[in-house]
């Protein structure tokens, strides 16, 4: 939605180590770091730069800046590693130096909670174009639903940067090595964009009994949260992780939703279908035990718009989507995953909505409700439908845009999940 591998084999270089990494693996949590397991506890799914979305920095790139960043894990432990990514990147990545912290108000940080990461055992690295790497685990106590902030120094030209877009959580940038910095004074608000840039992962070291707890939400910008506030961790997936707890069934919730993302089509200006990034983005993580897809709205929509962010846009039957649908089920089921199909949401009232295309929609939720092919549903349409009118959104749940919910709206949509169809 707007608003807005092939494997091979790459060479991560640090300053004082080498170390072979094969993309597609690397960033896939081992089972064991020492006698310690790895969960990740967040991450993002990276996408190539791109043009047309709010100001953003991932085309410009960076030269002698720091960069720091804050997310919210949903798993805890006693140790926390980054991971780092250089995929869409056009030419080699070095990093003079990162650290991770717990967060504190704006770009500040917590008082002594400062670590230096290391990869290797080398504070700097170079990740070729297409690499990623994990740093070395540091000995930082992180608890679920905290924050962290990840500071990055990146002390030559990089090129257009790998990227998440649309975070919806505030990155700084600043001048200068300011990996220490404890106050936050050297980053202002006036330097700011609301995407994440490089950092694709955090993992946490902790012991799990149940090591297929994780759950990931894969989709479009409705998953991604487009609609819900910046800075405020309330996206669908995040308020499913804070049901959980509440429930006393705390496991990591994983957000792999892209803005315009598309079940059948790549694009060149909101990433790849869902189909070419399930591997990296789910499959590869092997403590997944539960994915939930939403997805489709956009290859049903785009098609009723002729507008260049929304190409290639053919008009995709709800036979094609369908198929699109049974491939990831089959892919998921492959790898042992629990699959929770979500109905798309009403859209009435949003430009690409005509009678054609709301047609498709409810076709699609009917046969996602009925056909049993997936092992459980989320009826997401129906969580924030207008009873009056069940092709709009409520009004009280609509963003404004009336195809994104607002904050109320994703809390709806994580209400409709059944707790107990999660692996």
């Amino acid at each position: 939605m707007m608003k807005s591998r092939n494997r091979r084999i790459s060479l991560i270089v640090p300053v004082l180590a080498l170390a072979l990494v094969v993309p597609g693996t690397a960033m896939a949590e081992p089972a064991t770091t020492g006698a310690q397991a790895l969960t990740t506890a967040w991450s993002a799914a990276m996408q190539r730069p791109s043009i047309g979305f709010e100001k953003n920095w991932a085309e410009e790139g960076f030269s002698r800046q720091s960069v720091r960043q804050v997310v919210r894990v949903t798993a805890g432990g006693k140790g926390v590693r980054i991971r780092l990514s250089n995929q869409y990147g056009a030419s080699p990545l070095k990093v003079a130096g990162a650290t991770i912290a717990l967060a504190g108000k704006g770009a500040a940080v917590r008082q002594g909670t400062v670590r230096r990461l290391t990869f290797g055992r080398a504070e700097q690295m170079v990740i070729p174009v297409g690499g990623q790497v994990a740093s070395d685990l540091a000995d930082l106590e992180v608890k679920a639903m905290e924050q962290v902030t990840v500071t990055l120094y990146l002390p030559e030209t990089t090129g257009p940067a790998t990227t998440h877009l649309q975070g919806y959580a505030t990155t700084y940038r600043s001048g200068g090595d300011h990996r220490a910095d404890t106050d936050g004074s050297a980053f202002t608000d006036k330097d700011t964009t609301h995407s994440w840039y490089f950092l694709s992962a955090v993992d946490v070291a902790a012991n799990r009994r149940n090591t297929r707890q994780t759950v990931v939400a894969l989709g479009d910008s409705i998953t991604d949260g487009f609609g819900s506030g910046n800075d405020a961790n309330n996206r669908y997936p995040d308020e499913l992780a804070e049901r959980l707890t509440a429930a006393g069934k705390p496991r990591p919730v994983l957000n792999a939703g892209i803005g315009g993302g598309m079940v059948l089509s790549d694009s060149a200006w909101f990433g790849e279908k869902l189909g070419t990034r399930l591997r990296r983005d789910v499959l590869d993580n092997p403590r997944v035990g539960t994915m939930i897809v939403l997805g489709g709205l956009n290859d049903i929509g785009f098609s009723e718009i002729d507008l260049p962010t929304y190409k290639p846009n053919p008009d995709r039957s709800v036979a094609d989507l369908i198929a699109g649908h049974r491939d990831l089920i089959r892919r998921a089921h492959d790898k042992g995953i629990k699959v929770v199909g979500a109905t798309l949401l009403p859209m009435k009232g949003a430009e690409y909505y005509t009678p054609s295309s709301a047609e498709k929609i409810r076709l699609l939720n009917e046969w996602i409700r009925t056909s049993g092919e997936y092992d459980a549903v989320a009826d997401f349409n129906k969580a924030v439908a207008d009873p009056a009118d069940p092709e709009k959104l409520r009004a009280d749940f609509d963003s404004g845009d009336h195809k994104h919910p607002n904050a109320a709206g994703y809390s709806a949509m994580a209400g409709a999940v059944d707790l107990d169809s999660l692996w």
